[in-house]
Parts: C-alpha cells; sequence; structure tokens
C-alpha cells in the first residue's frame, strides 16, 4: 500500500485541475475508484480526468444510467455505484466489461462494491473540508508504489508546482 497522498482543493476549479493531471497521466486499463459523500466533488474530479483524457463535451454524473462512455485519447468509462443495492448488481448490470475492457474506468460510489475491482487500482476519496467550497483529498495506491501502475501518476502529483504555485489549494 502506498503512503496515502493528502491534497487541500479550495474550490471545484483546483479539484477539476487535479482530476485533469489523473487523466494526462492515465493509461490503458486503468481503474481510478471515487468514494465520498454526496456533493463532495466526485464528478468534478472525474470531469477533470476527462478534459485529461481529451475528452470533449460535458460530462455529467451517470446516476440513473449507472455507466457512460466518453471518447477521448483513451476511452473513459464513467460508473456511477450510488442506485446499487449490492456488488452482484453491479457485477450483473456488466461492470466487468467495463473493467476490463479498454480505456480507463472511473467508479463514482466505489465503496459499494469494493470486492469487485482489481488489487492495482487507484483510490480517491473526497471529504468536505472546513468551508463550503473546499474539499480533502486522499490519493492512494493499493499495491505498493514501486510496483503499482499508478507510480508515475503519484510522483507527477506529489511534485505537482503548478496546482501549488497557483495558490489554489495545499499538498
Amino acid at each position: 500500500m502506498t503512503t496515502p497522498l493528502r491534497i487541500r482543493s479550495t474550490g471545484a476549479e483546483f479539484t477539476q485541475d487535479l482530476g485533469r493531471i489523473v487523466g494526462e497521466q492515465a493509461s490503458e486499463g486503468d481503474v481510478i475508484l471515487l468514494t465520498g459523500e454526496l456533493g463532495a466533488g466526485k464528478t468534478c474530479l472525474t470531469q477533470g480526468i476527462a478534459l485529461g483524457l481529451g475528452v470533449e463535451g460535458y460530462v455529467r454524473s451517470p446516476t440513473f444510467v449507472l455507466m457512460t462512455l466518453h471518447h477521448g485519447r483513451l476511452t473513459l468509462h464513467h460508473v456511477d455505484l450510488y442506485r446499487i443495492s449490492s456488488p452482484a448488481e453491479a457485477w450483473d448490470l456488466g461492470l466487468d466489461e467495463q473493467l476490463f475492457g479498454e480505456g480507463v474506468c472511473v467508479i463514482e460510489w466505489a465503496d459499494r462494491a469494493t470486492e469487485l475491482f482489481p488489487e492495482d487500482c487507484l483510490w480517491i476519496d473526497l471529504d468536505y473540508g472546513q468551508d463550503a467550497d473546499s474539499r480533502e483529498i486522499t490519493i492512494e495506491a493499493v499495491v505498493p508504489a514501486e510496483k503499482s501502475r499508478f507510480k508515475t501518476l503519484l510522483k507527477v502529483l506529489a511534485k505537482n508546482t503548478s496546482l501549488r504555485n497557483r495558490g489554489l489549494g495545499k499538498f
């Protein structure tokens, strides 16, 4: 397990920029799992990931349709498990095709089906911060950093100065 990277976002713009960096570094087969309370910024982060993947158009939360595809440099499989009642239901909906298919899979409300995901995935938790716009974001790969497919991304995020220099967030 990697040491969690903790980032304080001061607003939606920062959260989306963070997502853009994740998307720019994403590779075929990446699985990115998002957790956090309702309204914490999971979809905002996913919109940034989509920008980093070169997806054109607006990315909405697939809460009611459960899964959407967006095409860019890599295909973005955007999944929302908010309305599922069990991991088996997620699997029955074809989650395996999203997880083990082509492109990048981003799953909101991933904590509702933790046992279904591959070991080498990236967990991003978004929590409300001290004020209405701020968020406490924790990024962690379960596999040890030196073996994780996300080791480059984690290094890029840890060393990123453009977000720090803009004064939008704290690492």
